[in-house]
């Protein structure tokens, strides 16, 4: 297979091209630079050269420019003299086949999860909880299993911390310490979580993974594209759909080994903010997933500033390495260029630490795995323009591509399903009806009641009487009784004044 051409190298006059092998992209990847150095053109090059080959690619648009892969280019002079320069024969602007997402709807079709898929680890770490607050979240999940009550989104969420608060005492004793006051806290992000308008990513059509697995007609690869200018204003939700995502490929594809090509290529722009405050269980499950999810063939591409914004575990794991222009200026700017430089494989043509703050836009260091995986030293590169357009698209363009998507009908539209929320409002609903029934009849006013329009009711009513008044029979025997006595005592008064 061909392999993916990234630019020309100039280190020195002989160089020639730079190329990421196809069979080895499931090795990973970085790219890192300072902001306006190229990273995000760079990106566009890689996402094009895996589309061409028949590879999905996966990646989020922060700035709004990556979209711009849904559009051909324009072509230019100075384009085409640096594309015949870096060798790209058959440079043409072209666009991508594209797939747009967006969270919340607006730029893209819907994503949704269900709030049982992504889990009480991840689901804490969006909500911003404490260790004790994440404990109970826990606590509601487990509930949630025991009584069968299914979780899709956050009002079976709200309706089940209903619950635990209802039954604190009975849950703390079976499943551990329930307070009210964290209880409230999960309540309370709950609500901030809604007020962002982070409650559309959870409900149902909730996405299918193949859907981002997509190859054109013509037997491109479909490059999903997540709307993330507004995400990204919520790091944590940003970072943990992510990796969500991330998750679900690593625990849903086969195990398939060293394929030809990856299966999907799934591009981590900003990827800094996965690893902000992160525990070190949530870092070790990222470790996992990075170095087992090659097997399932998917690589894994971040981006970032610094290469060092990528804990040293993780770094290990990208074979294939771009490094854009550091400027140092500050302390950390230059620690960050020391570890890019110690990073690659030397050069001995190249001076790496110094070339790094030199480098001007659309130039990188790339460093690439060849045969047997052995990474290539590290070469001064000219980055190959990509055939799209290298800025934001219009709305209109916007819309007549998710017009022609092909899972457009499957998303568009919500769907609510009975769930937690549904069936513990019905059972309250059981539970008041039932309070307001009346008293259950006696032995006797059932055997009075005749089935035809309650008459035998009824004439045992009228006989006997009620809890409020009283029968005929009843009334009748106090008359009788009344009158006796009247006589009774009449003749008694009689006689005596006789006597």
């Amino acid at each position: 297979m061909d392999p993916i051409l990234l630019g020309k190298a100039v280190t020195t006059p002989d160089a020639g091209p730079v190329h990421l092998l196809p069979r080895l992209g499931n090795r990973h990847g970085l790219v890192a630079g300072a902001t306006g150095t190229g990273k995000t053109v760079t990106l566009m090059t890689l996402a094009e050269g895996f589309s061409r080959i028949g590879v999905p690619v996966f990646m989020a648009d922060v700035k709004g420019d990556v979209a711009g892969l849904a559009v051909a280019g324009t072509s230019s002079d100075t384009l085409l003299a640096r594309a015949a320069g870096i060798g790209v024969a058959d440079w043409a602007p072209s666009a991508s086949p594209i797939v747009f997402w967006d969270l919340y709807g607006k730029l893209g079709h819907p994503v949704r999860t269900t709030v049982s898929e992504v889990g009480p680890v991840l689901l804490a770490r969006i909500l911003e909880l404490n260790d004790t607050q994440s404990g109970v979240l826990d606590i509601v999940f487990k509930l949630a299993d025991d009584r069968g009550l299914l979780l899709l989104d956050l009002a079976d969420l709200r309706a089940l911390l209903g619950v635990v608060t209802d039954e604190r005492k009975d849950i703390s004793t079976q499943y551990g310490l329930v307070s009210p006051q964290s209880v409230a806290a999960i309540q309370r992000a709950l609500l901030r979580l809604e007020q962002d308008g982070g409650d559309h990513f959870f409900g149902e059509p909730a996405l299918e993974l193949n859907d981002l697995m997509r190859t054109s007609t013509d037997g491109r690869g479909v490059i999903g594209i997540l709307a993330a200018d507004q995400l990204i204003l919520r790091p944590r939700l940003y970072s943990s759909f992510l990796l969500w995502l991330l998750s679900e490929l690593f625990e849903t594809l086969p195990e398939v080994g060293d394929l030809d090509k990856p299966k999907l290529v799934f591009i981590f722009d900003e990827a800094h903010l996965l690893f902000d405050d992160a525990s070190a269980a949530l870092q070790q499950r990222i470790e996992q997933v990075v170095r087992l999810i090659r097997s399932k063939g998917v690589g894994v591409y971040f981006c970032s500033q610094f290469p060092d914004d990528v804990p040293d575990n993780v770094l290990g794991q990208l074979g294939n390495r771009v490094q854009h222009a550091l400027r140092a200026f500050t302390p950390r700017d230059q620690k960050a260029v020391r570890t890019a430089a110690e990073t690659f494989v030397p050069n001995p043509a190249l001076d790496v630490a110094s070339a790094i703050s030199q480098l001007g836009t659309g130039e990188a260091l790339v460093s690439t795995l060849q045969d047997k995986g052995v990474p290539t030293p590290v070469e001064r590169t000219l980055i190959a323009p990509p055939r799209c357009r290298m800025g934001a698209i219009t709305p209109e363009e916007r819309a007549q591509v998710r017009a022609n998507s092909p899972v457009g009908g499957k998303y568009d539209t919500a769907v609510n399903r009975e769930s937690a929320a549904e069936l513990l409002a019905k059972r309250a609903e059981d539970a008041t009806t039932q309070a307001k029934a009346p008293p259950a009849r006696t032995a006797r006013e059932a055997e009075a009641d005749d089935g035809e329009g309650g008459v035998g009711r009824s004439i045992n009513e009228f006989l006997f009487g009620t809890k409020r008044r009283q029968g005929a029979v009843q009334s009748a025997g106090k008359q009788a009784v009344r009158t006796i006595t009247n006589r009774i005592v009449r003749n008694l008064l009689g006689g005596i004044r006789l006597k």
